[in-house]
């Protein structure tokens, strides 16, 4: 059964403390994505009711992780975290594909209170979630979920993304940044290292707000986590994929959900 990302990106990674609900999208804008030379860019980060238009709230950038082409940790400038969304800028110095990410991680519980018979939740971490339990709580159901949302910037040649083997992550064989209209890309999706199979992916054009369907892509992964994409048009799309398995590194938890989300530019 498969779960939305929106919801599960939401519960993990919004401030606002709003409810999660499928409509919103979670994503990342870069004003570029690829730079003939060394450059500055300013990143969107927002949760919305419709791809790349800011009109719910904005992402909490707590756990926002830039990493540039050798591996090194680029140090993201001018945060700000508005009513609608949050932004920052990114000084791209060096030489090929940067991996600008916000990487969420948390556990759900919920239970049934003994006295009244009603249903309650709470979300915490790992090492705080068995506190928020009363010891006499009923039917108790305990979830981690690791979500990572992120998009990519190349500055001259591209370069190979390495990839994390932590969780969910798209691992690319057509470079990110290197998408044409009209012409077919190839990805791979991996959990922690292995390929995700038979893992269902959507892919949507961006401005929803503007348009009567959302004209959504679905491909399916194969049994070594691959599929493709030919690019109906140029634009700015989102990605977005989710699982769900038993390999928890909670005690309590018998699930772990799985979600990514990667926003993409295609060109002319």
């Amino acid at each position: 059964m498969k779960f939305a990302f929106r919801t599960a990106a939401l519960a993990l990674a919004l401030s606002a403390g709003a409810a999660a609900v499928q409509a919103h999208n979670v994503w990342l804008l870069p004003s570029s994505t690829v730079l003939s030379k060394g450059d500055w860019i300013t990143v969107d980060a927002a949760v919305s009711n419709d791809l790349f238009f800011f009109n719910h709230n904005p992402l909490a950038l707590d756990n926002l992780a830039v990493t540039a082409p050798d591996g090194s940790v680029v140090k993201a400038e001018n945060i700000h975290k508005g009513k609608l969304r949050s932004v920052f800028d990114l000084n791209l110095a060096q030489p090929g594909t940067y991996r600008v990410a916000v990487l969420n991680g948390g556990v759900f519980a919920r239970w049934k209170d003994k006295a009244t018979g009603q249903p309650k939740r709470a979300r915490g971490t790992p090492e705080n979630i068995a506190s928020q339990i009363p010891a006499d709580a009923q039917e108790v159901e305990v979830t981690q979920s690791a979500g990572r949302i992120e998009t990519f910037v190349t500055v001259g040649k591209p370069s190979v993304l390495k990839p994390s083997g932590k969780g969910l992550e798209l691992v690319t064989t057509t470079n990110p940044t290197d998408l044409v209209k009209g012409e077919k890309a190839s990805f791979v999706l991996q959990i922690d290292g292995q390929p995700a199979k038979d893992l269902e992916v959507t892919v949507t054009p961006g401005n929803t707000r503007y348009r009567d369907k959302v004209d959504e892509i679905t491909a399916k992964t194969d049994a070594k986590g691959q599929f493709s994409v030919i690019w109906p048009q140029a634009g700015m799309y989102w990605l977005e994929a989710n699982t769900k398995d038993g390999k928890t590194t909670v005690p309590q938890a018998k699930e772990r959900r799985l979600s990514y989300a990667a926003t993409l530019e295609v060109m002319p």
